[in-house]
């Protein structure tokens, strides 16, 4: 099973990214999504699993602040916030979440935390990018996919 794992997208869905979800299986983000219309597009795309963002504001009340889902046989658990994961996380593999726009991907007591960092309008002179992953009977592999920005 192919993942598009995002966040940060503020309001862009920039073609670059829309090559990238239109392959996946099923889409995560990590939320400030900013627009009702990002998340019609996505669930345009495959099964969308999405959590509600700070920037996510009234339009987004029925949007969930965190969700867990397994697919493939990894558990996921979505916050937008890391500062906001919960201290028990039995039965997670993989936590993901967004917020800072920066990428990161480790392994830490023994679960993998991935932020896909921000595809949406460049902030903070940080990289555009976001995640491909692979996920197969409990075993999950991600690809740090990194989308060309122009240079002011």
């Amino acid at each position: 099973m192919k993942l598009a794992i995002l966040s940060d997208t503020h309001g862009l869905l920039r073609p670059q990214v829309m090559k990238y979800l239109k392959t996946a299986d099923a889409i995560l983000h990590a939320g400030d999504i900013n627009s009702q219309a990002v998340v019609d597009a996505l669930r345009q795309c495959a099964p969308l699993y999405i959590v509600r963002g700070n920037n996510d504001k009234a339009w987004a009340a029925e949007l969930p602040h965190d969700c867990t889902v397994a697919l493939g046989g990894v558990t996921f658990f979505l916050v937008h916030n890391k500062k906001e994961v919960p201290q028990d996380l039995a039965g997670v593999d993989v936590v993901v979440f967004g917020h800072s726009h920066k990428y990161l991907q480790e392994k830490r007591d023994g679960m993998l935390w991935l932020n896909p960092g921000s595809c949406g309008p460049r902030r903070f002179h940080q990289e555009i990018t976001l995640m491909m992953a692979e996920v197969a009977n409990g075993k999950i592999t991600v690809e740090k996919i990194l989308i060309p920005h122009e240079v002011p």
